[in-house]
């Protein structure tokens, strides 16, 4: 019997359970082979596994009718969950990447995190470009996790120029770890949506999950190994040059980064701006653009990307 604990998350919860949760009873009767319990936002689901994956679909389905018209009534939940599902289910196990420490399923949310998904099954080495909170690095550690959890890889390694300390780390107090952790904190966020805290410290310690900083990676090579590169558009020409090559057999490494954002020394250029030049034409490598609509953030980011281009152009034209 499998268990899944499931987050509810909608705009206002007792509308979407209804009056004295009678949306939450036609939605237990309507699956009687399982076993469903809810306690606040969260439904905990057991059965059979297919089951709960149908269930969860569905789900999903019923919480999209309601934002969208924010109702829901008996009638509303009866012909979504009797409306066919004619996907096999092999193309319902590639929308889900994994499930989350919450119970919630973890899918590409955008065109261009479904471009990157879909780029990471035909090559092994994606670079994902645009601006902030577009979840270019989210959908990758989830395509990494996911990787791991099927036995497609041996193990996860993470890295990011560590541009603040200089990549120069000494002076700073504290063990390795607690040197790299301010640098490094986005990347442990993400895996703790994926991962059980307990469980990620133990795949850590055992070194099954790694996170280091870029000048790490000089002379070695990842084989059996998903890898990606976060903020890269802070590493130097040579350090992109140097990470790249570091790709053994059954790798695939992802580089994400936001051209917008360079926090290079004006003499340096961006290894990520050259690699894009110096790598666009070759078949065996994917470059998926994101842009503002990939933007799955609070909406008033959008517009304060808005605001910044419009500023910086402005600006560029009186100089």
């Amino acid at each position: 019997m499998t268990e899944k604990s499931i987050l509810i998350e909608v705009s206002d919860l007792n509308k979407f359970y209804g009056v004295r949760e009678a949306n939450i009873e036609t939605l237990i009767k309507l699956f009687p082979q399982l076993k469903i319990i809810v306690r606040g936002d969260v439904i905990k689901v057991m059965g059979d596994a297919d089951k709960i994956l149908v269930f969860e679909e569905k789900l999903e389905a019923l919480i999209s009718h309601f934002e969208k018209y924010n109702n829901i009534c008996n009638k509303d939940i009866k012909q979504i969950i009797a409306s066919k599902d004619n996907k096999s289910d092999a193309e319902r196990d590639k929308q889900v990447l994994l499930y989350s420490v919450s119970g919630k399923p973890v899918r590409a949310k955008t065109k261009n995190q479904r471009v990157l998904v879909d780029n990471s099954l035909k090559n092994d080495l994606i670079f994902a470009i645009g601006p902030a909170g577009t979840g270019k690095t989210y959908t990758s550690i989830a395509l990494a996790v996911s990787a791991l959890k099927e036995m497609r890889v041996k193990r996860i390694i993470l890295s990011r120029p560590a541009v603040e300390a200089g990549e120069n780390l000494g002076f700073l107090p504290g063990d390795l770890r607690e040197k790299l952790d301010p640098y490094l904190q986005p990347l442990y966020d993400a895996l703790l949506d994926m991962i059980p805290h307990k469980k990620l410290e133990k795949y850590i310690e055992e070194k099954i999950i790694q996170i280091a900083p870029l000048a790490f990676m000089r002379g070695r090579t990842l084989s059996d190994s998903f890898v990606i590169l976060d903020e890269a558009q802070n590493a130097t020409y040579t350090q992109i040059k140097m990470f790249l090559t570091r790709m053994g057999e059954n790798s695939k490494f992802i580089v994400t980064g936001d051209l917008t954002q360079i926090d290079l020394p004006k003499k340096l250029e961006s290894g990520l701006l050259s690699a894009k030049k110096i790598l666009a034409n070759i078949n065996e490598i994917s470059f998926v653009e994101f842009d503002k609509s990939d933007i799955i953030r609070h909406k008033v980011v959008t517009h304060i990307i808005d605001a910044y281009e419009k500023f910086e152009d402005t600006s560029n034209k009186n100089q």
